[in-house]
C-alpha cells in the first residue's frame, strides 16, 4: 500500500480549495506549499483583482469560507475592487480554517512508482502516494518577448519578478503589454512618480465592466453572465460549464476562449491611465543594453532609451517547465502546446496523476485560469478520486 493516498502540491487557490474537498470527505491527503505565495510575492504590490466579488471566492465544501465569512470575522471591510493584499490575507484565513495540515515544504521530484508515486522533498524525506495532484500556479510560466529574452533581469525584469515597483523611483520605465497587469502597473508606477510609457502589439485597449446596468437587470442577467464572471454576455455562461465547453468543436473553444481572457483592463482603471504616454500597435523588435541603459527598437523604426523594461506580457503554461516532474513522467504525459490533455477529474494521460489551475484550460476551458474555477475543479477531483477509491 502507499504511503499517502493523496498528494496536493501547490497551496494557492486550486490546491487550497482542492484539500479542503478531499479531506472533508476523509480522504487522506498530505499538502505541500507556501500559502498564496504567488499572489503574496510574484505580483506588484498595490494591485486589485480584476475579478468580481462573486467570483474571487475560494472554493469550499459547505460554502461557509467565503469574502463575506472573512469580513465578518475578522471585523473589516474589503473595498470593491479587492486589493490584492486582502485578497491574500484571505487565502490565509481560509487555509487556517480549511487546510490544518499544510506542510510547507518544498516538493522536489515526482515519479512513477508501482504504489502511484515516489514523492521527494527536499529535507530528504521520500513516501509513496496513490495520486498527486498538481496545484503548483502559473509561477514557472512567466512569457519573455523573444527581443528580449537575453536581456538581463536588471534591464528588463517581468512583472512576476517585481513585487516592489518603488524600487524604479527616479528611472524611466516602459511597461510591455495591453492587459490588466500592463495597464494597472503602469498606473501604479504614474501613482509612484515614476516616468513610465506602455507599449503594446494591440491596436487598442480592450476593457472590460463598463457596462454595469447589464449586471442588474434581474432574470435577463443571470441569463447573459455567470457568477463566475469570466467572459463577457453569453459568453459567460457558456465558459462557467466546462463539460458542455468541452464538447463543442476545438476550433470553436479557442475563439471562444480567446474572446473570455483576451487581453483586457477593468473599466476601473481608466480614470488612473491619463497622463501615461501609450503607443499601441506598435512590437518590440531588438533590444539591447547601453551602458546601464536599454535601448529598444520598435518595428516602425522608432527607438527608446530606458532605464528598465517591465515585461507584463502574461504566461504561457507548458508543464515541462514545473522542475518536480520527473523526465519518466515528461515522457509519458499527453501534452497540447504545453497543456497537459485532461479526462474526467483532472486526471493526466498518467492514472493518478491531476492538473488543476490553468494547465487544466486546454481541457475544460478558460474558467480554469481564475479563482471561481476553483468549485469545479474540487468537486470534479473529489468525484474522481471517490469513485476510483470504491466510496461512490
Amino acid at each position: 500500500m502507499p504511503d499517502c493516498n493523496v498528494t496536493v502540491i501547490g497551496a494557492g487557490p486550486y490546491g487550497l480549495s482542492s484539500a479542503a474537498y478531499l479531506q472533508a470527505a476523509g480522504i487522506e491527503t498530505r499538502v505541500f506549499g507556501e500559502p498564496m505565495s504567488f499572489w503574496e510575492n510574484q505580483m506588484p504590490a498595490g494591485m486589485c483583482l480584476r475579478s468580481s466579488w462573486s467570483a474571487s471566492h475560494i472554493a469550499d465544501p459547505k460554502q461557509e469560507l467565503t469574502l463575506d465569512a472573512y469580513c465578518r470575522q475578522s471585523g473589516s471591510d474589503i473595498t470593491k475592487p479587492i486589493p490584492l493584499e486582502r485578497f491574500v490575507a484571505y487565502g490565509h484565513w481560509y487555509r487556517k480554517h480549511a487546510v490544518r495540515n499544510l506542510e510547507k515544504r518544498h516538493v522536489c521530484s515526482v515519479v512513477p512508482d508501482t504504489r502511484g508515486f515516489k514523492v521527494a522533498l527536499s529535507d530528504g524525506e521520500e513516501f509513496t502516494s496513490r495520486r498527486v495532484v498538481v496545484a503548483a500556479g502559473i509561477g514557472d510560466f512567466a512569457v519573455r518577448p523573444v527581443a528580449l529574452e537575453q536581456i538581463p533581469s536588471s534591464l528588463a525584469s517581468h512583472t512576476s519578478e517585481s513585487k516592489d515597483l518603488s524600487k524604479f523611483k527616479g528611472l524611466r520605465v516602459v511597461v510591455i503589454g495591453a492587459g490588466q497587469s500592463a495597464l494597472e502597473s503602469a498606473a501604479l508606477l504614474k501613482e509612484a512618480g515614476i516616468e513610465v510609457e506602455l507599449i503594446a502589439r494591440q491596436k487598442s485597449i480592450n476593457w472590460v465592466g463598463l457596462h454595469p446596468k447589464l449586471h442588474h437587470l434581474g432574470a435577463l442577467s443571470k441569463l447573459l453572465y455567470s457568477p463566475r464572471d469570466v467572459g463577457p454576455a453569453g459568453i459567460s455562461r457558456l465558459v462557467s460549464m466546462p463539460h458542455l465547453f468541452r464538447t463543442l468543436p476545438r476550433s470553436i473553444q479557442n475563439r471562444i476562449a480567446y474572446r473570455a481572457i483576451r487581453p483586457a483592463g477593468a473599466g476601473w482603471l481608466q480614470p488612473r491611465l491619463p497622463g501615461i504616454s501609450i503607443t499601441l500597435g506598435r512590437t518590440i523588435v531588438s533590444a539591447a543594453s547601453t551602458g546601464s541603459k536599454l535601448r529598444l527598437r520598435l518595428d516602425d523604426g522608432t527607438e527608446r532609451i530606458v532605464d528598465h523594461a517591465l515585461l507584463a506580457t502574461g504566461f504561457r503554461v507548458d508543464v515541462s517547465r514545473y522542475r518536480f516532474l520527473s523526465a519518466s513522467i515528461l515522457q509519458q504525459l499527453q501534452t497540447v502546446t504545453g497543456y497537459p490533455v485532461l479526462r474526467r477529474g483532472f486526471e493526466s494521460s498518467i492514472p493518478g496523476l491531476h492538473f488543476l489551475g490553468k494547465p487544466g484550460a486546454w481541457s475544460f476551458g478558460p474558467l480554469l485560469g481564475f479563482v471561481s474555477g476553483t468549485e469545479f475543479a474540487a468537486s470534479a477531483l473529489l468525484g474522481r478520486v471517490t469513485c476510483s477509491n470504491g466510496t461512490h
